[in-house]
C-alpha cells in the first residue's frame, strides 16, 4: 500500500471515527435503526450476544440501534441466503412493516465455523482481534472496525439493507457511497487477478451495472472473459451489498401471505437441502447478463434438486425486475481473514502496510523481542523464535516457544513448544479446558481420505505410528481433522497443555498412547460447540488488565518516570486479577534480597502514582512503610551494646563549632 492510500485512508478512518462518537453520543445523528448479526447455530449467538451485552454495557454502541443475532433455525446450516432470509422475516416482525420503507440496516453475516481459523470458532470470526488499538485505549475487533467504518453509510442512503461478510475487513472512504436507486448496488475495490480468482469478481457493463458475477472462476476464465484489466487486476467481490427497500419488499413478498410470513413459503426457501446463498443465487439474476438457463446450472451451496429449481425460479422472478450497480471504490484496501497462515504472515509482516492506521504488531500487549501480540504478555526470560504471534496468552520466564507458532488463550509457563503450531485454549461449560493443538499450515476441513495432515504429516501416518483406529478418533464417516477426537479434556490449563504436548509427541514417533486413550476427548467441532463464551471473555479481560501490570513493572525495570503509571493503569483503582498479581509479587519476593526489595517498594509508588486518590494514597504509603520496617528491621539486627561499659570520668570537654544541629532544622528549637 503506497503512501498516499495510507495517508487517504487513515484520514477516512478518523473520520468514521468521529462519526461513530457521534452516533454514540448524539440523538440527532443518523445512525442505523437495527443491526443484524447472523450465527450458524444458537450457541454461536449466545457467543454473539455476550459480546453486545459487553460493549452495550461500556457505551460502546448506539443506544437508538436495534441490535439482534439472529442464528440459522434448529442449527442447520440454511446458506447465507437463507439467513438473508431469516433477517428480513425478523425486521418485518420486529417493526411490522412490510414494506422496510425508511428503514436503514445493517446485516453482517457470520454464521461460519471458522474451520480453517479453529481458535475462532467459538466467539465467531466476527469478533476475532485486529492488530489496532482503538483511539479510545480498547483492542479492537473486526466487529468493532465494522461498527467504526459502517457509521457514516446510514446518512449516505435513504433506506435499505447493507449486507456484509464477517470475514472481511474493508478499509475506504464512506463518502464515496453513492446510491439511491431501487435496485442493488455492489461495494467494490480493484484486486490482484490472483487474490480476485479465490473470491467473486464483477464484470461491469458499459451502463455502470453488473454485467457477470463471476464466483471463484479461474484466471484464464477471468480473463477470456475480459474481467482483468491491463494492470492484471479486477473489480473483487467484497461481499458487501446493498439492498433497496423495494428489493427487500420483493424478496419478503416470497416468504409471505397477506403480509404475514407463511411458515410454509419461509421453510421452502429457508432449509438445509438447498441451502440458499446470498451471493450465489441472489445476485446472480441481478447481473444483466445473467440467463435462467445459466442460473439453474450454478453450483448450489447445497445440492441439485427439484426443490432447488423451484427456488431459483422463484427468485429469478422476484429479483430480475431489477439491476446490481457498481460502485468502484478508490483508494480502498480489501483484507480476508480466511486462514491461520494469513493471520501470522498480517501480524508478523504484513502489519507494516497499516502503520498509518495504527496499526501495529503488539496491540494492547508488554513484548520483550520482535513477537507479535494481542493482549498479550511475554516475560523478558522467555525463549520464543521468529514469526510467532500471542493472543491472549501469558508466556512466562521459563517457557520455550519454536518458530512460526500461535499461541492462543493459553498461559505457559516451563513448556517447550514446537515450531510450526497453533496452540488454543478453551474453557467448556462445565468447567474443564481443552487446548487444541494442530499444524499452522493444516486445513481441518481435510479429510483421512482425502489425505488430510496433522502437524503438516497425512493423519494415515498419526494411525500407523500410534495404533490409534479410525473408531477411536470418528464416530461416523466425516473423517475430517474438524471431527477427529484428538484433544483431551483436563481440569487445568497446564494439565491440557500438557495432554496437548503428548499428542504432538504421538504424531512424532513418541509420547504416551495410554495416557490419551484414557482421557475423555473432543473434536476441534465438538470443542467449539462446548465452549463458554462468558469463561473465554473473561479471559480477555484478564489478559489487559495483566497487561497493564506488566507494562508497569516494565517500566520499573527501564527506570521511568513514575509520572507514566496513570497512562499504564488507566483505572483508580486495582481489579481482583490485578490486586493477585500484585500479592503473588510480593509472596515471590525475598525481602533481604535487596533488588527485590528495591522492586516492590517501586510497585506499591507505581501503583499508587498510577491510581491516584485515596486509593493511590494507600499504595504509596505501603512503600513507605517497607521502607521503615526495612530500616527498622536492619537497625534492629544489627544492634549491640556492651554491659561491661562504665562511667570513668565526672565530665569531659568536648570542642565543637560555635553550634552544632544534633536534631531538627536550623529554624527550629535552638539544639543543644
Amino acid at each position: 500500500m503506497n503512501l498516499h492510500t495510507s495517508l487517504f485512508l487513515s484520514q477516512s478512518y478518523q473520520d468514521t471515527w468521529d462519526d461513530y462518537l457521534r452516533s454514540i453520543n448524539q440523538s440527532g445523528f443518523t445512525c442505523w435503526d437495527y443491526v443484524i448479526l447472523t450465527a450458524s447455530n444458537e450457541h454461536q449467538a449466545q457467543s454473539f450476544r455476550a459480546q453486545l451485552a459487553e460493549r452495550e454495557k461500556a457505551g460502546f454502541l448506539p443506544s437508538r440501534t436495534h441490535f439482534a443475532v439472529i442464528p440459522d433455525p434448529d442449527g442447520k446450516r440454511v446458506g447465507s441466503g437463507g439467513a438473508t432470509l431469516g433477517v428480513i422475516r425478523y425486521i418485518a416482525q420486529a417493526s411490522g412493516k412490510a414494506d422496510f420503507s425508511g428503514l436503514r440496516i445493517l446485516v453482517i453475516h457470520s454464521g461460519g465455523d471458522s474451520k480453517r481459523i479453529p481458535q475462532y470458532s467459538a466467539l465467531g470470526k466476527l469478533f476475532s482481534p485486529v492488530p489496532h488499538e482503538l483511539p479510545n485505549g480498547r483492542a479492537s475487533t473486526l466487529f468493532d472496525e465494522f461498527m467504526i467504518a459502517m457509521s457514516t453509510v446510514p446518512s449516505r442512503i435513504r433506506e435499505g439493507m447493507v449486507l456484509l461478510s464477517g470475514d472481511v475487513l474493508l478499509l475506504f472512504n464512506p463518502l464515496q457511497i453513492d446510491y439511491s436507486g431501487n435496485g442493488a448496488a455492489a461495494i467494490s475495490f480493484k484486486e490482484h487477478v490472483q487474490t480476485g480468482k479465490n473470491h467473486g469478481v464483477f464484470l461491469r457493463g458499459e451502463d455502470g451495472n453488473v454485467a457477470k458475477f463471476l464466483h471463484k472462476q479461474s484466471e484464464e476464465t477471468l480473463r477470456k472473459l475480459g474481467a482483468v484489466n491491463d494492470r492484471d487486476c479486477v473489480d473483487i467481490d467484497t461481499g458487501a451489498i446493498l439492498f433497496s427497500g423495494d428489493m427487500l419488499h420483493s424478496l419478503y413478498q416470497l416468504i409471505c401471505t397477506g403480509g404475514k410470513v407463511d411458515e410454509n413459503k419461509y421453510k421452502q426457501f429457508v432449509n438445509d437441502t438447498i441451502r440458499l446463498s446470498l451471493y450465489g443465487d441472489f445476485l446472480y439474476p441481478l447481473a444483466s447478463d445473467s440467463t435462467l438457463e445459466d442460473y439453474y446450472k450454478e453450483k448450489p451451496e447445497g445440492v441439485f434438486c427439484d426443490q432447488l429449481t423451484r427456488a431459483r425460479t422463484a427468485l429469478w422472478q422476484a429479483l430480475r425486475p431489477y439491476r446490481m450497480k457498481l460502485l468502484r471504490l478508490a483508494p480502498a484496501k480489501f483484507i480476508h481473514f480466511g486462514t491461520t497462515r494469513e493471520i501470522l504472515h498480517l501480524m508478523n509482516s504484513g502489519i507494516a502496510d497499516y502503520k498509518h492506521l495504527n496499526w501495529s504488531s503488539q496491540t494492547n500487549s508488554s513484548l520483550s523481542g520482535r513477537a507479535a501480540g494481542y493482549n498479550s504478555v511475554l516475560s523478558d526470560e522467555a525463549v520464543i523464535g521468529d514469526g510467532c504471534y500471542l493472543e491472549v496468552s501469558y508466556v512466562h520466564r521459563r517457557a520455550k516457544v519454536g518458530n512460526n507458532v500461535l499461541l492462543s488463550y493459553v498461559d505457559i509457563h516451563d513448556e517447550e513448544i514446537p515450531s510450526d503450531v497453533v496452540l488454543h485454549g478453551l474453557k467448556q461449560k462445565d468447567g474443564n479446558f481443552v487446548v487444541r493443538i494442530y499444524g499452522v499450515h493444516d486445513n481441518p476441513k481435510d479429510t483421512l481420505e482425502s489425505g488430510g495432515s496433522l502437524f503438516g504429516a497425512p493423519i494415515s501416518q498419526l494411525l500407523i505410528n500410534t495404533g490409534i483406529t479410525e473408531e477411536e478418533l470418528w464416530d461416523g464417516g466425516d473423517h475430517s481433522l474438524w471431527n477427529a477426537k484428538l484433544y483431551c479434556v483436563c481440569p487445568t490449563i497446564p494439565e491440557a497443555v500438557a495432554a496437548a504436548l503428548n499428542l504432538y509427541n504421538l504424531a512424532h514417533g513418541c509420547g504416551d498412547v495410554n495416557a490419551w486413550r484414557s482421557a475423555k476427548r473432543k473434536s476441534l467441532c465438538a470443542g467449539f460447540n462446548d465452549a463458554d463464551p462468558e469463561a473465554i471473555i473473561a479471559w480477555n479481560n484478564r489478559m489487559q488488565q495483566l497487561v497493564h501490570m506488566d507494562r508497569l513493572s516494565h517500566m520499573i525495570r527501564l527506570k521511568h518516570s513514575a509520572a507514566g503509571a496513570k497512562d499504564v493503569l488507566g483505572c483508580d483503582a486495582l481489579s481482583p486479577i490485578q490486586y493477585q498479581w500484585l500479592q503473588r509479587q510480593i509472596r515471590n519476593s525475598d525481602p533481604h534480597n535487596l533488588e527485590d526489595f528495591s522492586r516492590l517498594l517501586r510497585l506499591h509508588y507505581y501503583i499508587g502514582k498510577g491510581l491516584g486518590g485515596k486509593e493511590g494514597d494507600r499504595y504509596i504509603t505501603e512503600c513507605f512503610r517497607l521502607i521503615q520496617n526495612t530500616v527498622l528491621d536492619g537497625v534492629l539486627n544489627q544492634l549491640s551494646y556492651n554491659d561491661s561499659c562504665r562511667i570513668v570520668y565526672d565530665k569531659h570537654t568536648v570542642n565543637l563549632p560555635l553550634r552544632v544541629n544534633w536534631g531538627g532544622g536550623w529554624s527550629d528549637t535552638p539544639p543543644y
